[in-house]
């Protein structure tokens, strides 16, 4: 056990009972001159320990001095529990958010749980975001008063930046833009004091309902099949339920509730964002990664009106077309309306995947699926680029000398492009062949990229033209076998040819 035998022998004479050992104090001080000096130098220690020296004459360290503070519990203030707030029909709703970590399609997912609850009437309304800001929390609140139909007088959230601009509880102050958006609702955010977490009780208790309740025992696709479910859930099932040992059903505690609540006219509009985007010059609009057609000719400044779930293009005022968002996780994807003729163009500045490239290219050999393998790992690669000036390398080439260019940067642990080509260089110069078109004056459209055949083309197998050399083989054979063979001219020898005869 590593311990000394004086050790030992003291825990022998203590019997196997824990020794009471009391702190003596040396130095004792009043603890009403404590307070009074605490107060008169407004609670600055440091003070307070500088007049016990020199003034009470009192050798005291300021180790101690804030150690007998603590004990004489001087400076602190109790903690105050929340005041109890009745039940008012009408009154409040509370606001919260939570973040879950659940399945979706068999893979974890970050994930954001928003709930809106009505005190009295125990009524709530649950949604989840892969992403929650200012912008999601008005898309949300909106959705679920105008789901319910009413508002109450007020919201109660706790001291998040969502909504807060600066200050804490009773002296928060709330964002403009918050500000504005509860009075189009006819109501103003109340955040609680700090450390009063249970002053939205009720909104911490909905959590734990989706925490043992909701989230048990049910399988997600997707985030739209889990925000199905919890709509189902929360509107229907939990409000036809009794909550509580009262056995108060939200249903009907709401119908007794409406007449307390502001009703709110159906047309109130959704809130929403506007974005300036320019036109590129093949018809598209880059909006959070993804990219949209713009229908028409022109090529000029859209504005572009984003809600909870759709996206509006303006153009002069004109409605030019308008989209289902995509989700937050979804990126480098083109959109074109429903219903017309896919564009045939793609976007200026879209990333390509080389996926189509390095799969050919693990195909040809196991070779080059190796070095594919550890190239596209090494640190400092463009991994897009680098596959597909590969890839253009295996076209350049035959095969064997490409796989001969492959084996030796594979051993040596070469990765740069340049090299790659001295390498196959070298290689054919020892009897293969390279096909270089470079230095020539030749004229190539490089539109016929963007057309759909190339596309759907560009990555084919190589045609099998052997069966036309055997044919034409085949035929030369033929023609010769079925010319008449002409006979030589007979030779004159011994005569002399005549003046102005041409000899043979």
């Amino acid at each position: 056990m590593e311990i000394s035998r004086g050790t030992v022998k003291s825990v022998v004479q203590q019997q196997g009972k824990m020794p009471t050992i009391a702190r003596k104090d040396r130095i004792h001080v009043d603890p009403d001159l404590l307070r009074r000096l605490y107060e008169e130098c407004g609670g600055w220690k440091q003070r307070v320990h500088e007049r016990l020296v020199e003034e009470e004459k009192i050798a005291i360290s300021y180790p101690t001095l804030t150690r007998l503070l603590r004990k004489l519990e001087i400076g602190r203030e109790r903690p105050v529990r929340c005041d109890s707030v009745p039940d008012e029909p009408g009154l409040e709703m509370q606001h919260d958010t939570t973040v879950y970590t659940l399945p979706l399609g068999g893979q974890r997912t970050k994930l954001t749980a928003s709930v809106v609850y009505l005190r009295y009437s125990k009524r709530r309304y649950l949604k989840f975001y892969r992403v929650f800001h200012r912008f999601a929390m008005k898309c949300f609140l909106h959705e679920a008063l105008m789901f319910w139909g009413y508002s109450p007088k007020q919201c109660v959230i706790d001291n998040t930046s969502l909504a807060r601009w600066r200050g804490t509880g009773r002296r928060a102050v709330i964002v403009p833009e918050m500000v504005s958006f509860g009075k189009q609702y006819g109501f103003v955010f109340r955040c609680h004091e700090l450390g009063h977490c249970n002053r939205k009780a009720g909104n911490e208790r909905a959590f734990w309902h989706v925490e043992t309740n909701f989230l048990q025992g049910r399988t997600f696709e997707s985030l739209a099949d889990l925000n199905r479910q919890a709509f189902e859930w929360a509107t229907v099932r939990m409000h036809h339920r009794p909550v509580g040992k009262s056995g108060l059903i939200p249903a009907k505690a709401f119908e007794y509730e409406q007449t307390f609540l502001m009703k709110l006219p159906a047309a109130l509009p959704a809130p929403y964002r506007t974005h300036e985007r320019g036109t590129d010059q093949y018809g598209y609009a880059q909006f959070r990664g993804n990219y949209f057609w713009v229908p028409g000719t022109k090529r000029e400044a859209v504005k572009l009106f984003e809600d909870a779930d759709r996206l509006k293009i303006f153009q002069h005022g004109n409605l030019l077309a308008e989209y289902p968002l995509p989700e937050e996780h979804v990126t480098n994807q083109r959109f074109s309306p429903a219903g017309q003729p896919r564009p045939r163009s793609w976007p200026q500045n879209q990333r390509r995947s080389s996926e189509p490239e390095e799969q050919r290219l693990r195909a040809l050999h196991p070779a080059v699926a190796d070095y594919v393998a550890f190239a596209v790992k090494s640190p400092g690669i463009q991994r897009h680029r680098f596959v597909r000036e590969l890839f253009a390398l295996s076209r350049k080439v035959t095969r064997d000398v490409f796989l001969q260019t492959v084996e030796r940067a594979f051993k040596y642990r070469v990765t740069d492009l340049r090299s790659l080509h001295r390498i196959a260089w070298y290689c054919q110069s020892q009897g293969g062949y390279l096909f270089d078109v470079t230095g020539t004056d030749l004229f190539i459209d490089e539109d016929f990229r963007d057309r759909p055949a190339y596309r759907e083309g560009c990555l084919t197998d190589e045609p099998d033209l052997s069966q036309y050399d055997l044919d034409d083989a085949e035929d030369e054979h033929e023609r010769e076998a079925d010319e008449p063979h002409d006979e030589p001219p007979p030779s004159d020898e011994g005569d002399e040819p005549e003046e102005g005869d041409i000899p043979w």
